[in-house]
Order: structure tokens, then sequence, then C-alpha cells
């Protein structure tokens, strides 16, 4: 019964739009190579009035298959959302821009209206930019509000053409009157560098419409971090800021510390893996102990920062009412003692550190610190790597197979420690995240996930106040097939999802009253598309 519920939800999310107006083929791993290939989708394309969002996710789209689709496309005038990230696995890097301008030319001739592109996990580097710049700069996407493209291997050639794309969209926007006003800019895993980040620094600034941005591993330095904070000042919408495992050094830190005095709306700051250094961590903590009202979660892990800066960073935090996560990690110093956690943090907060090599490296630090406008770019750019214990919040921030395995033998126990099982959603949410890196063809990467899921669900389930419905529900809501009154946002559904749910309606901790849930969700007639 439990394995025949759950090929019904991966039948329902693979070939059923969740939203209205959406045609999904997403997760289902076709290879589309030609017109013949991609018939059916082309005539569910045309029969579809009132397409809004096609999903490609997961398959691997060809040129003629692409020329193909958009063709159908061209009469499409209120498609709104290109869900086409992960489009062309196995593709030659050569094949993606005629493919891409073909999609491009099919929406400019349909007058659509964006308000979606994702473009993600597609490595056409420069010249894929290059190929969606004439959508960019286009009427088509003057009404843009997400742009997601993370691991594009862009590089600062791609960065600097998205941004004069952008800075030209907006331009001829707003002489219509309706200016560009992307919320959502995604472009993490790109080697953007100081010169794309400062690029792109002035499209954000010109905007000033941003709530979100992610550009975590982009090889930036304290030059485009400077260029960044600039720009984040005139965003005063922007909720959340991840720049996760860039090299900010004080310098970047301090600017970033006055931008954010500026964004009384920020909720999560994302700086962890940055170097911001005890100086940068100090002039942060003073930011927050004036200012953030509604700061939800500050993440400063890894950054080399003192035990005193690390105090100061929870004492500025200590009356921030929605604050659910502080995140200090390998603080470059000795573990606080347990008077220093009682005085200065709650249970809630993140406080760990490594023990001092050397007496005088406190004051190695700050000769350091002084001496920074004297070093070269390329040294602060590459600081000298050092073992670092496992982490699993950046896991859960930014999973990946590698990461889940880096974590060693101990993963399931110290995720399980991590998760706040209490909570049915953010249970949910674990489970989501770290089922996405499930691969069926790698046995380490597999058991890694089932054990995790195991772990945390095992603990969940036990404990007497855990509702079952409510992770259940939680689930479905994530998974896009029911929307919740708090709106909260489906995730990219991928194959390891399914996966791992097959697996637990089969293990004994999964309550019958919960696959009993399952059953009936699925029986439903009435489903909310």
């Amino acid at each position: 019964m439990a394995t025949d519920i759950v090929a019904q939800l991966a039948d329902c999310l693979a070939k059923t739009g969740v939203e209205e107006g959406e045609l999904s083929y997403k997760g289902q791993g076709r290879k589309l190579d030609t017109a013949q290939s991609v018939e059916e989708i082309v005539k569910e394309i045309q029969d579809f009035q009132g397409l809004q969002a096609l999903r490609l996710e997961g398959n691997t789209v060809g040129v003629e298959a692409a020329q193909a689709i958009a063709k159908a496309l061209e009469t499409k005038n209120e498609f709104k959302c290109c869900y086409w990230s992960d489009m062309f696995t196995g593709r030659l890097r050569s094949e993606i821009p005629p493919a891409l301008n073909s999609l491009g030319d099919a929406l400019l001739t349909a007058g659509a209206r964006l308000t979606v592109l994702d473009l993600s996990d597609n490595a056409f580097g420069p010249d894929g930019v290059k190929a969606i710049e004439k959508l960019l700069k286009s009427s088509a996407c003057h009404t843009l509000q997400e742009l997601r493209l993370n691991n594009c291997g862009m590089g600062i050639g791609g960065g600097k053409i998205l941004a004069a794309s952008l800075i030209e969209c907006h331009k001829k926007s707003s002489a219509e009157g309706a200016p560009l006003s992307l919320k959502l800019f995604i472009a993490g895993r790109n080697r953007l560098e100081n010169d794309g980040a400062t690029a792109l620094a002035q499209a954000f600034q010109l905007m000033g419409s941003l709530e979100e941005v992610h550009m975590p591993q982009n090889g930036i330095n304290h030059a485009g971090v400077t260029a960044l904070a600039t720009a984040m000042q005139h965003n005063a919408d922007l909720r959340v800021l991840n720049l996760n495992d860039n090299t900010f050094t004080k310098k970047g830190a301090i600017a970033m510390a006055q931008a954010l005095k500026h964004l009384r709306n920020i909720q999560v700051i994302n700086f962890g893996d940055c170097l911001v250094r005890s100086e940068g961590a100090m002039a942060i903590a003073e930011t927050v102990s004036d200012g953030l009202p509604i700061l939800k979660e500050l993440n400063l892990s890894f950054g080399e920062i003192t035990e005193e800066a690390a105090v100061a960073l929870a004492r500025a935090v200590k009356g921030k009412a929605q604050l659910e996560k502080l995140d200090l990690n390998g603080m470059h110093t000795h573990i606080c003692t347990e008077r220093e956690r009682e005085d200065n943090l709650s249970s809630e907060y993140t406080l760990k550190g490594e023990p001092e090599d050397d007496d005088e490296e406190e004051e190695d630090d700050e000769e350091e610190d002084e001496d920074e406008e004297e070093v070269d770019e390329e040294e602060v750019s590459t600081p000298p790597s050092t073992p670092r214990p496992p982490d699993v919040s950046s896991f859960l921030s930014f999973p990946s197979p590698d990461k889940l395995l880096k974590l060693g033998a101990k993963r399931a126990l110290l995720i399980e420690q991590h998760v706040d099982v209490a909570d049915a959603m953010k249970t949910a949410e674990a489970f989501l995240k770290i089922s996405s890196v499930y691969k069926e063809e790698n046995e380490d990467v597999k058991n890694a996930v089932l054990d995790s899921i195991d772990a945390i669900l095992k603990k969940a389930f036990a404990a007497p106040s855990f509702q079952g419905y409510s992770f259940v529900s939680s689930l479905l809501v994530l998974l896009g097939l029911i929307k919740s009154e708090d709106k909260v946002k489906p995730v990219l559904v991928v194959p390891g999802h399914l996966q791992a749910l097959e697996h637990i309606v089969r293990q004994d901790y999964f309550p019958k009253e919960s696959v009993a849930v399952l059953e009936a969700f699925m029986s439903r007639t009435r489903w909310i598309f």
C-alpha cells in the first residue's frame, strides 16, 4: 500500500502542473534530441490554453528539440515562468547557446512578460549569458521578479554581460513607466570574482528592489564585497543576504556592517566561510546590537574570529526576539567556558571553537589585520586552508553529496543533533534537503542519505509531542502539492525526494496513520493546482 501511494505521488509530481497554468516535465530524465522526440510535449504546449509556466528541469534538451519547443511557445502570450534549470546535461557546450537563442526568440515573438527565469545548473559559461542577453534586455523581462542562475559557470565575462543586460532592461522599462523590480537574484558558484561582482553591484544599486540575494562561492574579495555592500544599502526591502564562502577580510566585513545599518528588514545574513576576522565581526556585532530588529539567522562560521568577538556577537543578538540561529562554528580561539555560554548564549545558538596552537595567535592576527592593506590581492583570495570539523549547517544550507560524505561516519548523529525535530516544518525541510542529494547509482551517497533521514525521523516520531500529521502536511506543502496560508515556497522536486519518500513509508518508525494521511490525500478528487 505504501509503495502504491508513493508511486501515485511520484506520478502526480512528475506529470502534473501544481500551479495554475503550469505544464511540468520536471525530473523525468528525458533525452530530447530531435523534433520527433518532443512531439508529445509540443502538442501539449499547443493545446494548453493560458499556459503561464513550463518546467523542463531535469531533462536534457538538444538544439533541434529546443527549436521545436520554441515554435510551440510562440503563440503563448500569457507565458510568465521559465523553469529551465539542469536542462542540458550531457550536451556539448556549443549546443547550449543556439538552444537558448531559439527559446528566447520564441518568448519575444509571443509577447511574453516573464516573472521567473531559472537557468540554474546549466554550465553554459559566458557564451550562455550572451545567448540570453537579447531576452534580458527585451520587454519580456521588464516584469522579471526572480532570476536564478546558480552554478552556470558565468565567470567574470558572463557577470559583466549579465549586469549590462539588467541595466539596459531597467533603463528601457523605466522609460515605459514601470522600472524593472527584480526581487530574487541567485548566482552562486559562478566564478564572478571582483570584477563580475562589482558590475552586478551597479545593476543592484540601480534597481533598488531586491529582497533576496544569493551569491555564495564566487571568489569575491574585499573590493567586490565593498561594491556589493554599497549596492545593498539602496535595497531597503532586502530580507536575505547570502555571500557564503567568499573572502571579505576585515575591509569587506566593515563595509558590509555599515551597509547592514540601512537594512532594517534583513532576516537572514549568511557570511559563513567569509574570513570576516575579529574586527569585521565586532563591526557586525555593533550593527546587530543597534538595529536589525527582525533578524532570524546570522552565520559567521569559520571567519577566523576570536573569543572576544564571538561573545560580542552573542551579546548583540541576545535581545533579538525573532532570532532562530547564530552560527559561530570554527572560531579561531579556544572553546568558551560553560559560564560564558550561560551568560551570553541561549541553548539554541551554536558557538564552537578550536584550540589555540599558540599563545601569541591573537597578537599575530592583530598584526595581520594591520598589514592587510599591503597584502597582495592574490594572497588574500587564497588564505591557508586548515582542517575543519564537520559542518552540518553548511551542508543543510547548500546540500551536496560531497558535503554529506565529508561529515564522516557520525553524520547521522550530527544531523540528528542539529535538526530541531520538535518542529514539523523544520523536520520536513531537513528531510527534503538531505534527500535532494540522493544518488541511486552511488552506494555511499545513497546509504548516507538514508541513514541520515532515518536518524532524524526516528527521533522525531519517537517524541510524544511530535505530530506526524503536521510533518506529512508540511511535506505536501513543500512539495507543492497543497497550498499553505503562510505562502510557503515549494522546493524544486528532484528524484531523490521521491526515492527517500518511498523508503521512509516502509520503515517501522513511520506511523501507519501517517501513511493513511498520504493515502487519504492521494484519493481526494479536488486538487489544488
